[in-house]
């Protein structure tokens, strides 16, 4: 073993754009990292079964493609050599709340449109180029090896060609399984406590289609979201340009407003969003495909009692945290989850010991990066009356300053770029507590409660 290494093997259980993160992430720290995915995963850019939702929209943040560009130096020019859509944040963005668009302005970044499935195989080609990583397809992981004493982690138990089983030693591993079964199941095995669990019920459901590029598309936008009409109708759509010349349109809805999976339904509910512009936009093109659906009951947050958890084990990504897929942060946090434990382990290295308190570091450090995304879904969650979990008891004044600063930064660029900064996860939230903009904000509310 290198002195630049921290351990040999280092086991990735799941090869989704978590999974596929934190292995470029550990490359420089193990003699071999192993990705172990249970799918066969495709030679192109086709969904694969593991991902129920792989054919849907997928959005990359603008902090989460920074965090892989770290990881994957070349990847913005490969996702654009491969058909990747560049889009001007947020100048060729139409975001319509309320019947109305709001104001566009180019915030001086661009960010890239492209579907899941060519965001996975680029990275598993850019993984494919390292020598000492491996991505294992159509191996399931059973169960998680641990110590006689259940102190620490040391390998999995896995499937091998012929069926049977087999164990893999590793000095650490990680779970980017999606579910997080595994870690439970472990835990469960050595009698610890499961971990707290913290869930915001939306019963969400969605439908999407892909439709052919036209030949004369529009000229003012490469993406629009069209927001629901909130607290009263839940409906709300998003449609991007992505590669090979095609549109990606997802229709949204909660509880007995979900869209359908036929072409006329599909079509009928994009006409009954709050502005036309999905539905003219896709009226006369030609959808490729049939219509597919996903449903998520409700997002989870996890957070594991340090005590409990063995060493030598990191629980990422979607096994951690599931947000509402709606505000598009699963893939970027998993991004910036894997730039994490890069840091934490550069830090870790000249110790005696590095491998000894990594797992437990990351669990606390990751809950503070979750945080911030996290509450910037919860809060339009709870706008709509049937959504399920508990309330922040500031949640009434929350909600009043987040509209108010809107407003400000419909006047004001500078407060328009730095929420678009703080919602692509490139400024923490705690921006918010500038006292100078605190006061504007709160001139902004008084104002308009003056008005009223």
């Amino acid at each position: 073993m290198s002195d630049l290494r921290v351990g040999q093997r280092a086991v990735v259980i799941g090869a989704g754009i978590g999974g596929l993160a934190v292995a470029a992430a550990l490359a420089e720290f193990f003699d071999s990292v192993e990705v172990l995915e249970r799918d066969q995963l495709p030679s192109d850019a086709t969904p694969r079964p593991g991902v129920p939702q792989g054919r849907h929209l997928h959005g990359l943040l603008g902090g989460g493609l920074e965090a892989l560009s770290m990881l994957f130096p070349d990847l913005e020019c490969t996702l654009f050599a491969a058909g990747a859509v560049p889009i001007r944040i947020n100048a060729d963005f139409c975001e319509e709340i309320g019947g109305h668009e709001k104001p566009r302005r180019d915030l001086g970044w661009r960010g890239s449109m492209q579907s899941r499935p060519l965001l996975e195989l680029l990275l598993r080609k850019a993984l494919a180029k390292l020598p000492h990583v491996a991505i294992r397809s159509g191996v399931k992981v059973l169960s998680l090896c641990a110590s006689v004493d259940g102190a620490r982690v040391t390998g999995v138990h896995h499937t091998v060609s012929d069926g049977t089983t087999d164990a893999l030693d590793a000095d650490l591993v990680v779970d980017a399984s999606g579910r997080g079964n595994l870690t439970l199941s472990l835990l469960k095995a050595l009698e610890r406590p499961q971990p707290q669990e913290v869930e915001i019920g939306v019963d969400l459901g969605y439908s999407t289609a892909y439709f052919s590029f036209p030949n004369t598309p529009p000229e003012d936008w490469l993406a629009v979201l069209t927001h629901a009409d909130a607290p009263q109708s839940s409906r709300a759509g998003v449609i991007n340009r992505i590669e090979d010349n095609r549109w990606i349109v997802t229709l949204i809805g909660r509880g007995d407003e979900q869209p359908p999976a036929d072409r006329d339904g599909f079509m009928g509910f994009a006409r009954s969003l709050s502005t036309p512009t999905i539905y003219n936009a896709i009226r006369d093109a030609r959808m490729i495909g049939e219509v597919s659906r996903f449903f998520l009951p409700a997002s989870t947050r996890r957070s594991f009692d340090l005590t409990a958890l063995p060493e030598r084990l990191i629980v990422m990504g979607d096994a951690l945290c599931r947000f509402n897929p709606i505000y598009g942060q699963g893939m970027s946090v998993a991004a910036c989850e894997a730039v994490l434990l890069k840091r934490i382990l550069q830090v870790a290295r000249p110790r005696r010991y590095p491998l000894a308190d990594v797992g437990r570091q990351f669990q606390v450090d990751a809950q503070r990066l979750i945080d911030g995304p996290w509450q910037m879904s919860a809060i339009p969650d709870f706008i709509f009356p049937a959504t399920r979990g508990k309330r922040p008891e500031d949640f009434a004044q929350t909600l009043q300053f987040a509209v108010a600063m809107s407003r400000l930064a419909a006047r004001d660029p500078a407060v328009d770029r730095l929420i678009a900064e703080v919602w692509h996860l490139l400024q923490p939230p705690t921006v918010y507590q500038d006292p100078n903009l605190v006061a504007r904000v709160m001139a902004e509310m008084t104002a308009t409660q003056t008005a009223a």
